[in-house]
């Protein structure tokens, strides 16, 4: 197994997009879907360049192999597809009235830990090196769908989020937040595989 071997570096990340919520702009959907197609290249490129042994090995950073560590990145662009339909609602109410519900969730940080970890171990014995590309194909597809079908005002409403639980959820996010956040999920993780360079496999 070679060590510090960054996808992300060889398989050319795109830089990230300034947030796309900020005040006056329009938000730009283009960006948007592209960089959800990006990564779905990304993921597909390290499924083909990685073999069944390279990806039961550790992965750098974390308690996951490198297949349990893909599953973690399907798993993030899956809660944002939870997620939307939770901003759509929680969104029209006044902003302050979500401030309790984030509060209540950073109390359960501890057992949603345990829920993260044990869930991407489990997860990735069914959605497996064979099975996960297939799966990221449509969950990507779904969140282009339901990016097109959002209104302007709908990607302009938020909520309060648990910041204990991800560092990349912000005390306030909007829809258009949302969308943007399994990018850099993906990008931060994707740094933490342990991977032999292509052209060594």
């Amino acid at each position: 197994m070679t060590q510090g071997f960054n996808p992300a570096r060889q398989l050319h990340v795109p830089h990230e997009h300034s947030r796309p919520e900020d005040a006056g702009e329009l938000f730009d959907r283009q960006k948007i879907r592209d960089e959800l197609q990006e990564r779905r290249a990304i993921l597909h490129a390290v499924l083909d360049s990685s073999s069944a042994e390279d990806l039961k090995q550790r992965s750098n950073g974390t308690r996951w192999t490198n297949e349990e560590l893909l599953f973690h990145l399907l798993f993030g662009y899956v809660v944002v597809v939870v997620l939307i339909g939770m901003v759509k609602l929680l969104g029209l109410l006044p902003r302050p009235a979500t401030k309790p519900f984030a509060s209540l969730l950073n109390a359960l940080t501890g057992p949603f830990n345990v829920v993260n970890y044990w869930g991407s171990r489990l997860g990735a014995r069914f959605y497996n090196h064979k099975r996960i590309g297939p799966r990221f194909d449509r969950v990507i597809a779904s969140l282009i769908r339901r990016l097109d079908r959002a209104s302007e005002a709908s990607l302009r409403r938020g909520m309060h989020y648990p910041t204990r639980w991800d560092p990349f959820f912000k005390d306030y996010m909007t829809l258009a937040d949302v969308f943007h956040y399994p990018t850099r999920h993906f990008d931060f993780h994707l740094k933490q595989f342990s991977l032999k360079p292509p052209e060594d496999a």
